[in-house]
C-alpha cells in the first residue's frame, strides 16, 4: 500500500502540476486548427499533415517507459523541470527552423519532453497527495487542467493563428514551460536521495524505446504506404522482435525498466486498455471537427477554435462529478457511466453534422461526449496508479501513458486512412470525416465494455474518504 503523506503539499506546486497537464494537452490540440495554414505554408500534402500532431505522439508513446524508469531513479522534481526546459527550447526552435522537416522534429522533441514530464506529473500526485479525498480533488484539478488544455487548445490555437499567423501556437509554449522548469525549484519539493544498488536497465530503455518508437511510427505511416507495403511491415516485425526482446530482458533483469509484476495490478491493466481506447474515441474528435468546422462549415479559424469552448466547460463539469462519483458509485460505474456517455455523445454529434443547421445542432451530443470525456480521463488515471507502491509509480504512469499514445496513434491513422478514402472532393471528405466520427463512437462503446471488468462497481477503501 502507497504511504501516505505526513505534511499537505502546498497550492502553488498543484499549480504547477496542473500546468504541465495543462501544456501536455495545450501540445496535442492547439496546432489542430492551425493546420490548413501550416500545411499550405509549409507544403504539406493531405496525407503527410499529419505528422504534425503525429511526431508528437510517436516520441511521446515511444520514450514513456524510459521518462517513467527515470522518474523512479533520478527524480520526480529533476524529470518534471528537463520536460518543461524542452518543451520550451523545442517550441521556439519549431519557430525559428522554417521548414516542414525541422517543424516535424521540433514536435518530436515536445513529444520527448513530454514523456519525461507526464509521469513525473503523476508520481508527484501519488507520492504526494494521501489516497482518498485528497488525492481525488488533486486529480480533479489536474484532469481539469487537462480538458482546458484540450478544448482551450483548439480555441487558443484560433486566436492567434488568425491574428499572429501559426508560428505563434508555438511561441506560447515557450514563456510558460520556461517559468514552470524555473518554478518548480522552489514550489516542488526536492528530490529524496537517490536509491542505491538500483540500475537503469539500459538494454531493456534502448530496446523498448526503438520498439515502441518503431511501432507507433508504422502505425501513423500505415495508410500513406499501404499497410501491407514492405517498409510497413518491416517497421512493425522490427518492433515486435524488439518489444519481445524487451519483455525476455525484463523477465530475466534483477532491476527491470518496467517489472513484468506490475501487469499483476488488475487495475493497471485495465487502465491500460482505457487509455488507449480514450485516445481512439475522445481524443481523435479535436481532429476531425476542426478540419469538419473549417472545410465543411467555413469557419475560420478563430470560428473553429471558438467552437470548441463549450466542451471545455462541460468536460470541466465532468471531472467534477468524477470526483463525487468516486466515492459514491466506485471506480468501475464511473469509467462505465463516462465511456457511455461518450458513445451516445458521438454518435449524436454524427448524426447532426450533416443536417447543414450548423454548430447548434452539435451542441446536445458535444455536451454528453464531453461530460463523458471529464468523467472517464480522472477515473482512468485513477485506476493507474491503486496500490502500486510510490518508488514505482512513474513508470506505472508510463505505462498506461504508453498505450494511450500507441492507442491514439493507431485511432488517428486508421480513421483518417478511413476519412481519405473517399477522394478529396468537398463531398467526399464530409462523408469521410462522419464516418471516422462514426468509428471513433464504437470503440467508446468497447471502452464501457471493457470498464465493466473491473474487479467491483463499489467505491473501495481507496476512494472513500480517509
Amino acid at each position: 500500500m502507497p504511504a501516505i503523506p505526513s505534511s499537505r503539499p502546498s497550492g502553488w506546486m498543484l499549480m504547477l502540476l496542473a500546468t504541465a497537464q495543462l501544456i501536455i494537452a495545450l501540445d496535442a490540440t492547439i496546432v489542430f486548427v492551425a493546420l490548413p495554414q501550416i500545411g499550405s505554408h509549409l507544403g504539406f500534402s493531405a496525407q503527410q499533415l499529419q505528422w504534425v500532431v503525429s511526431a508528437y505522439t510517436v516520441a511521446f508513446g515511444g520514450f514513456l517507459l524510459l521518462g517513467g524508469r527515470a522518474t523512479d531513479l533520478l527524480g520526480k522534481r529533476r524529470m518534471y523541470r528537463v520536460g518543461q526546459s524542452l518543451y520550451a527550447l523545442s517550441s521556439l526552435a519549431a519557430v525559428l527552423g522554417g521548414s516542414a522537416l525541422l517543424l516535424v522534429l521540433a514536435r518530436a522533441v515536445q513529444g520527448v519532453g513530454g514523456a519525461l514530464l507526464f509521469p513525473a506529473t503523476l508520481a508527484l500526485i501519488n507520492t504526494h497527495y494521501a489516497q482518498g479525498p485528497q488525492r481525488n480533488r488533486a486529480f480533479a484539478v489536474w484532469s481539469a487542467a487537462s480538458a482546458a488544455g484540450l478544448a482551450l487548445g483548439a480555441l487558443l490555437g484560433g486566436v492567434l493563428t488568425q491574428w499572429w499567423g501559426w508560428e505563434a501556437v508555438f511561441l506560447v509554449n515557450v514563456p510558460l514551460a520556461g517559468g514552470c522548469a524555473l518554478a518548480a525549484r522552489y514550489w516542488i519539493p526536492a528530490d529524496g536521495e537517490r536509491s542505491r544498488g538500483r540500475s537503469f536497465d539500459v538494454n531493456g530503455a534502448l530496446t523498448v524505446t526503438v520498439g515502441g518508437t518503431l511501432l507507433v511510427f508504422a502505425l501513423v505511416q500505415g495508410p500513406e504506404w499501404g499497410w501491407t507495403a514492405p517498409a510497413t511491415l518491416g517497421c512493425m516485425l522490427l518492433a515486435l522482435a524488439l518489444l519481445g526482446l524487451f519483455a525476455w530482458i525484463e523477465h530475466r533483469g534483477r532491476d527491470p525498466l518496467m517489472p513484468l509484476r506490475l501487469l499483476g495490478y488488475r487495475e493497471l491493466r485495465m487502465a491500460m486498455v482505457l487509455t488507449a481506447v480514450f485516445m481512439s474515441s475522445f481524443g481523435v474528435q479535436y481532429y476531425f471537427l476542426a478540419l469538419y468546422y473549417q472545410q465543411v462549415y467555413g469557419y475560420s479559424v478563430l470560428q473553429a477554435g471558438l467552437a470548441f469552448l463549450p466542451a471545455t466547460l462541460v468536460c470541466t463539469l465532468g471531472i467534477w462529478l468524477a470526483e463525487r462519483a468516486l466515492v459514491k458509485i466506485g471506480l468501475r460505474n464511473t469509467l462505465v457511466s463516462g465511456q457511455l456517455a461518450g458513445a451516445l455523445g458521438i454518435a449524436l454529434v454524427c448524426l447532426a453534422l450533416p443536417t447543414g443547421v450548423g454548430f447548434w445542432s452539435l451542441l446536445p451530443g458535444i455536451f454528453i461526449l464531453s461530460l463523458g470525456q471529464g468523467m472517464t480521463w480522472t477515473a482512468m488515471w485513477v485506476a493507474a496508479g491503486l496500490g502500486v507502491k510510490p518508488g514505482e509509480q512513474g513508470v506505472a504512469a508510463g505505462m498506461a501513458s504508453t498505450t494511450q499514445q500507441i492507442g491514439g496513434a493507431l485511432g488517428l491513422a486508421v480513421l483518417v486512412s478511413l476519412a481519405n478514402a473517399g477522394g478529396a472532393t468537398g463531398a467526399a471528405q464530409a462523408q469521410g470525416i462522419e464516418m471516422a466520427l462514426w468509428w471513433s463512437a464504437g470503440i467508446a462503446l468497447v471502452g464501457a465494455l471493457v470498464a465493466l471488468r473491473l474487479r467491483s462497481s463499489r467505491p473501495g477503501p481507496d476512494l472513500e474518504a480517509a
